[in-house]
C-alpha cells in the first residue's frame, strides 16, 4: 500500500511517468522504499534543498502507522 501512495505521487511529479519504479525490502531497521525514476526527473523529486524528498518521507511515515519507514531515491 504504501509503496502504491508513493508510486501514485512520484508518478505526478516527473516527466517520464513510465520509468517511476518503487522498490520495496526489508531489513531489521524497517522498511525502505527506493524510488527509481528517469535521470533528468531526479531533481524534481529531490527538489530545491531536498524539500521534495522530505515531504515525500513524511507524507510516507505519516501513512506508516508507527512502523518503520525510509524512502530513499535511488542513484541508478
Amino acid at each position: 500500500m504504501l509503496a502504491a501512495a508513493l508510486e501514485h505521487i512520484v508518478t505526478g511529479i516527473v516527466d517520464a511517468e513510465d520509468e517511476v519504479r518503487i522498490t520495496s525490502t526489508s531489513s531489521s531497521r524497517g522498511d525502505v522504499l527506493e524510488v527509481h525514476v528517469a535521470a533528468e526527473d531526479r531533481g524534481r523529486v529531490i527538489g530545491r534543498g531536498g524539500r521534495t524528498a522530505k515531504a515525500l518521507r513524511t507524507l510516507v511515515s505519516a501513512l506508516a502507522d508507527g512502523r518503520r519507514v525510509r524512502v530513499d531515491v535511488a542513484d541508478d
